[in-house]
């Protein structure tokens, strides 16, 4: 059911990884050259592959143990995502990182949360389908 409170938690996902992509676009160094494009092959499809990911598990909501597994898809995606942002800003020389929109790189962390948050309240929902199906 489109109704249940994993679909807002996954709405609330997307919407964080759309954010990451539309209003936080770049990280720039100290001299003012961009880290962290999101014009980059690697960053963009990540971030698209969350988004879908989302969108799909949303619109699976009669099959919850799909959803189950494209929701842990989806936070490996993330964190793979958060690796690349933290790799690229250790990968810099000296302490020069100065982040314009530095939030951008918490929001895969945020989404990761968000996305633990809805598997806990699918799997709530399975426990009680399979308690009633017993007493059948």
């Amino acid at each position: 059911m489109l109704q249940r409170i994993q679909t807002l938690y996954l709405v609330l996902s997307a919407i964080s990884m759309a954010a990451l992509y539309f209003w936080f676009p770049l990280v720039m160094d100290g001299a003012g050259n961009a880290v962290i494009e999101r014009e980059e092959p690697l960053v963009f499809g990540l971030v698209f592959s969350s988004i879908c990911f989302t969108i799909v598990s949303i619109l699976t909501f009669k099959k919850r143990q799909m959803q189950f597994v494209l929701n842990r898809l989806n936070i490996i995606l993330n964190f793979v995502l958060l690796g690349v942002f933290v790799y690229r800003s250790l990968t810099l020389s000296g302490e020069t990182l100065v982040s314009e929109k530095g939030i951008g790189v918490l929001l895969p962390i945020i989404s990761i949360v968000l996305l633990a948050m809805a598997n806990r309240a699918i799997k709530k929902d399975e426990d009680l389908v399979k308690s009633v199906d017993r007493l059948r």
